[in-house]
């Protein structure tokens, strides 16, 4: 059956007299540190009325403050085909960008949670940066005769959270932080040496790149680290010339936080035992004294050796956590940055997580939105994306089980615990035996991804398939839970273990360049530290 591809395009109607709807959302979780400087996340609203009902131009449009933009409709069912278009004026410099489209990739899960009469049809969100202004355009063609019913653009001020970080530490298999909250990595047992050095030669000084889309600016490029390595890379790409620089941290690191010791079992081996973080060896970098408050790291591939993983062994939803059982045989986690640390806000999420039987695939995504963000900018990306899916499509939760950035940083995703099967919402008709990784960034429309941001994938998709003994480089066949555009309800579809969100839905997901990379990021997995298969 064909792919095929659903765009829409919105309008914008002056301020005055529109009835402008702001949400506040009460920014950060109870123990992210926040302090009262913090912004709160706002979610605002307009109503896209217009007495075309195919067509509506509007000018550019004066807003409040916002970072993310798409646009929703009344009914997720109503599968409305156009074009989508939209420009926005930065805050900052009072430039606008060229137009840029709006991806439909996106539909609530195919369970109670989208069948809830809050739950909206949406567009994919658009990280723009500060913007104080939009401009936009909207055109229904093909089958239909008329935007839909409700239309409304949402726009999404992620805030100003104090407690999320750039570069978090690892998230413990409940989901708590662990680690030095740097992502620095810990030092490989008996070696001396980071655990990191599988992915890079060049943690993050170039490879750690991507093209700029052209009405992006590009940002200064960041001292790399200094410390050594004595593997291969599994994944190595030389950085083109075009790729866009990454940024020179900020502020200075502090002193790193040493893990902590694990409490669900002891180690199998002594290969397995945890080791205190290894400290940032740049020269150019000095700690500072207070070793509570840890500064973002732009180390790439930060991992953490923790206490071997944990398998649910109960039944989806049959209570609100699994129950877990050591197994001994299961490697350490990658560094993951909690939730608490990225600022997620969880008085959003109002109900429990629910379970999987297990993970029988990962698949892998993209954000579609801007490539030339800083690593920095990446917590409140997510946080966007959180208040974007609970507030806009009328979600449980923030859909993808985890995130990845440029740098190679791993952020917890939909609350429930890391290595727990939570039943997430990424990709229609087979949210049911999956798990789903959205990479930050476009890569259909000249974004390139990263050594450090591939290996990263890599590595956490085996993790991850690793807890239920299913092997990353092989194939599986699961049933469609749903009409997706390529395949049918009822219909068996043969996958790879670790699939791009277009194998499964008809949707340019996770863009060309990514899905390129899959090959090679499977035989990674396959070869990585964090699989016994």
């Amino acid at each position: 059956m064909p792919k095929r591809t659903i765009w829409l395009a919105a309008g914008i109607v002056v301020l005055a007299g529109t009835g402008v709807t702001a949400v506040s959302v009460t920014g950060g979780s109870g123990d992210t540190g926040a302090d009262d400087a913090s912004r709160a996340a706002q979610a605002h609203t307009l109503a896209l009325d217009g007495k075309d009902p195919k067509k509506r131009e509007l000018p550019r449009t004066d807003t409040q403050l916002f970072s993310l933009v798409g646009v929703s409709w009344e009914d997720d069912a109503d599968e409305f085909e156009g074009t989508a278009q939209i420009r926005t004026r930065s805050a900052d410099s009072g430039t606008w960008t060229d137009w840029r489209d709006l991806d439909f990739g996106i539909r609530a899960p195919e369970t109670e949670e989208g069948d809830a009469s809050r739950v909206r049809g949406a567009s994919e969100p658009l990280w723009v940066g500060p913007s104080d202004a939009v401009e936009a355009r909207v055109v229904a063609d093909g089958k239909e005769t008329a935007v839909p019913d409700a239309l409304r653009l949402d726009m999404i001020d992620p805030g100003d959270e104090k407690g999320g970080k750039g570069r978090g530490g690892s998230s413990d298999k409940g989901g708590n932080s662990k680690g030095n909250g740097e992502g620095q990595p810990s030092a490989e047992p008996g070696t001396g040496q980071s655990a990191t050095a599988t992915v890079s030669a060049t943690p993050s000084g170039g490879d750690a790149e991507q093209t700029t889309a052209p009405e992006q600016s590009a940002e200064p490029t960041q001292e790399p680290t200094a410390a050594p390595t004595t593997e291969q890379p599994a994944i190595s790409d030389a950085p083109s010339p075009s790729e866009e620089p990454v940024q020179e941290p900020t502020a200075e690191p502090s002193t790193p936080t040493p893990s902590e010791e694990p409490t669900t079992s002891a180690p199998s081996s002594p290969d397995e035992q945890p080791t205190a973080p290894a400290p940032s060896t740049d020269p150019t970098q000095e700690p500072t004294e207070d070793p509570t408050t840890p500064a973002p790291s732009e180390d790439p591939t930060s991992e953490t050796t923790v206490a071997p993983t944990a398998e649910p062994t109960t039944e989806p939803s049959a209570q609100p956590e699994p129950t877990a059982s050591t197994s001994p045989a299961a490697p350490a986690a990658p560094a993951i940055a909690s939730r608490a640390e990225w600022g997620a806000d969880e008085s959003l999420v109002a109900d429990p997580p629910s379970y999987l039987d297990k993970v029988d695939a990962v698949f892998v995504h993209h954000t579609a939105g801007t490539n030339a963000y800083d690593c920095a900018d990446s917590p409140a990306i997510i946080r966007a994306i959180l208040t974007y899916h609970v507030k806009t499509n009328g979600w449980n939760d923030i859909g993808y089980n985890f995130f990845v950035d440029k740098c190679g940083t791993v952020f917890e995703g939909r609350a429930g615990g890391v290595d727990k099967p939570v039943r997430g919402a990424h990709t229609y008709g087979f949210n049911g035996y999956s798990a789903g990784v959205s990479l930050l960034g476009d890569y259909e429309n000249g974004g390139t991804p990263s050594t450090a941001a591939k290996q990263a994938i890599a590595d956490l998709a085996a993790w991850k398939l690793n807890l239920d003994g299913v092997d990353p480089e092989a194939e599986v066949t699961l049933t469609a839970a749903g009409d997706t555009g390529v395949y049918e309800t009822g219909e068996k579809a043969t996958l790879h273990t670790i699939s791009g969100h277009r194998d499964g839905y008809a949707t340019l997901c996770p863009g060309q360049a990514l899905y390129d990379a899959l090959p090679a990021v499977r035989t990674a997995a396959g070869a990585s530290r964090f699989t016994t298969r």
